[in-house]
């Protein structure tokens, strides 16, 4: 594996693609950069409004030696992918390799997201990679709207139980779920009891990189 690039914007993702990674890899050595910025002001401006300072991070992780580079926050991550070519380094978001397998997985894909500013990237995102795929897709969404402002105040239980509560009440019209940003991937083992796939990105992303 080349050594891996991460843009985020919480530092709670270190630790995840730190863990990810050396059980798939132990002699890996990623590069991480945390600017939390981006996502606040992506948030009140548009992900457009962030697209400078998000080349700067993405150069900034080129020339640590990232060799290929993962933004891990969804709301951001198209505008990040779209600035790789010209920054000579590939990038994609955390939630692509995830799409990919959720169209091939079902074609009504439920999606729970904790922030608006998720919603409309992540169900492009599903539909582009429907149409990569050749696939019909139906994609419902729902926002899971007191989870944000528990991860805000650090009670990740809370904000892992509330997006596991928003998730099950899409799971009746599902053939998968997706949750939407890599800071969900704790509820993952809050709905193993559900009689279909639940997907969450780092994993995934995780095992691109390899």
């Amino acid at each position: 594996m080349t050594r891996p690039g991460f843009l985020h914007t919480s530092p709670v993702h270190v630790p995840t693609f730190d863990t990810l990674l050396a059980e798939l890899d132990p002699a890996t050595t990623p590069v991480h950069l945390v600017d939390e910025s981006l996502l606040a002001d992506a948030r009140s401006s548009g992900a457009a409004s962030v697209a400078d300072r998000v080349a700067a991070r993405i150069a900034e992780l080129r020339d640590q030696g990232a060799g290929t580079i993962c933004c891990t926050c969804s709301s951001i991550g198209d505008v990040a992918e779209s600035l790789g070519v010209d920054l000579g380094v590939p990038v994609f978001r955390v939630d692509r390799p995830m799409a990919a397998l959720a169209v091939g997985t079902g074609r009504r894909i439920g999606v729970v997201a904790a922030l608006a500013s998720t919603l409309a990237p992540t169900r492009a995102l599903l539909l582009e990679e429907a149409e990569r795929a050749g696939a019909e897709v139906e994609v419902e969404l729902v926002l899971a709207e007191d989870a944000w402002p528990l991860f805000e105040q650090g009670d990740q239980e809370g904000y892992l139980a509330a997006i596991a509560a928003a998730a099950r009440g899409l799971a009746a019209g599902a053939d998968v779920l997706v949750l939407a940003q890599a800071s969900m991937a704790g509820a993952e083992p809050l709905l193993a009891d559900l009689d279909l796939p639940v997907l969450s990105s780092p994993r995934i992303a995780a095992e691109h990189l390899r």
